[in-house]
């Protein structure tokens, strides 16, 4: 095992996933977005989250992204999380 400090990225990619439905790829999408802990979304707009990470791909980009970044804001700003609401799926239009 190496004593080598683990980079910023991976300490926050790590702690993103976390969040239930947020995998490597989405992780990664947040930390570019400059979120690197479970409560700088606290607060958030998921809608604005997707939009500006649209923009930064430059295509529209699936609208689950959409309904795990709802999820995402949830499960940071919620205390007792109902288990149902932690389902990415559940928070379609």
């Amino acid at each position: 095992m190496s004593n080598k400090p683990e980079n910023s990225e991976a300490a926050a990619i790590r702690e993103l996933k976390q969040i239930p439905g947020v995998g490597d790829s989405i992780a990664l999408d947040l930390v570019e977005m400059g979120i690197h802990r479970v409560a700088d979304l606290a607060g958030k707009d998921p809608e604005a989250l997707y939009t500006r990470r649209c923009v930064m791909q430059g295509c529209k980009l699936d609208q689950c992204l959409l309904y795990v970044f709802r999820c995402a804001v949830y499960f940071a700003e919620t205390a007792d999380p109902d288990p149902e609401k932690l389902k990415w799926w559940n928070w379609k239009d």
